[in-house]
């Protein structure tokens, strides 16, 4: 069984996929080609738009945020502190200071009520001034969205969202990456939408940061023309082979995986309360007038549970599980003896130590679900 089985989307999508990567070998336009202009206008008209800039990677989707933004040194960024290192080492790297905020304890997404106290402490401490929030899309769901603008309307600050998992998500029909006033996405090979490598990609309705987003993305250039360098940028830029890889994804992602991937999540819980293990494991909640892409399946074990101990044993069945994940942003060492550090993220703590994440993928089976519903159930005996 895999974790998240390309090979079994490869084979499908095999055809489609191999003539796309060809036409770009033939073409021999590898670099900013056509197929990269055609991927950025069907993705913008999905998430509901006005402009997309791809780029190499999710990482430097949210640096390039930041950098559009002109954010860095005193300037006050707060991120979840329950998410991948990214989220807060962009900010970091320009030189912000972010302030890590406790997620829910249910959806593990970004807690408005503790995004308005952490912004009221940095305001009282008087050290850095409250700029940007980068809230994240975990695990498929997106953020509380409409909470999270009402508070950064209200303290006037900028919110990016960081939708590298959440690509596919919805909040009333609204799709996911059209939240922020800056959206980012990663098409890391395991997420919803993912390429044959590394690429990512920018999402805004504002013309000017969608001109500085290109311009930074190449060097910093001016307008079209490569060789005229009017700011400082980054090298960032999606291969050709990967935006014709991911027009045939997107397709199949539109058309039928998103979907496809709820009915495992629903076939997941199903199982689930049919064992009875409901009752002692955390399954995963999504609020309602919420839709989630399920870049992870994501359940939290008893206290008391050994962890490692239902790996290995899940392990010797031939079930994958992963954690995310293992360590709170405010305590990994890149933060040590900085104000970050100066987190009261309980919920986070608590989650990192009992969060277990399961198979899922568009392409499971019933048969693979219950498999590991069953395989769960043996290691608790």
């Amino acid at each position: 069984m895999q974790f998240r089985d390309l090979q079994k989307q490869y084979a499908v999508l095999k055809d489609e996929i191999d003539r796309s990567v060809q036409s770009v070998c033939s073409g021999a336009h590898f670099i900013s080609g056509p197929e990269v202009k055609e991927l950025e206008k069907h993705l913008a008209e999905y998430v509901g738009v006005k402009h997309c800039i791809t780029c190499a990677n999710g990482t430097d989707a949210i640096t390039l945020a930041i950098k559009a933004w002109g954010l860095g040194e005193g300037d006050a960024v707060f991120v979840p502190d329950f998410t991948f290192f990214s989220s807060g080492e962009c900010p970091a790297s320009e030189g912000c200071t972010c302030v890590f905020v406790d997620v829910d304890s249910r959806t593990f997404n970004m807690d408005p009520i503790r995004l308005g106290e952490a912004i009221l402490r940095v305001r009282k401490d008087g050290l850095y001034e409250p700029k940007a929030v980068v809230a994240v899309d975990l695990f498929g769901q997106p953020a509380d969205y409409p909470k999270i603008r009402q508070i950064c309307d209200k303290y006037g600050l900028l919110m990016l969202e960081d939708g590298a998992q959440g690509f596919g998500g919805e909040i009333e029909g609204r799709k996911a990456c059209s939240f922020g006033d800056i959206s980012t996405t990663s098409f890391f090979p395991a997420k919803p939408l993912g390429c044959y490598g590394d690429g990512g990609a920018i999402f805004t309705d504002n013309d000017e940061w969608a001109e500085l987003l290109r311009s930074l993305a190449v060097h910093g250039k001016s307008g079209n023309d490569k060789y005229n360098n009017v700011r400082l940028g980054i090298n960032s830029r999606l291969d050709t082979i990967q935006a014709a890889i991911l027009l045939v994804k997107f397709k199949a992602f539109r058309d039928y995986e998103v979907r496809d991937i709820n009915r495992v999540a629903d076939m997941y819980i199903d199982e689930f309360k049919r064992s009875g293990l409901d009752d002692k494991i955390v399954l995963p909640y999504v609020k309602e007038g919420f839709y989630s892409s399920w870049a992870q399946f994501t359940i939290r074990l008893p206290k008391g549970l050994d962890r490692e101990r239902l790996q290995s044993g899940l392990k010797e069945q031939g079930i994958p599980t992963m954690v995310y994940y293992m360590k709170p942003m405010h305590q990994q060492g890149a933060f040590a003896n900085t104000y970050s550090a100066q987190a009261d993220c309980r919920v986070t703590e608590e989650l990192c130590s009992r969060v277990l994440s399961l198979p899922i993928h568009p392409y499971m089976t019933d048969e693979q679900v219950r498999s590991v519903v069953e395989g769960i159930m043996i290691q608790k005996k």
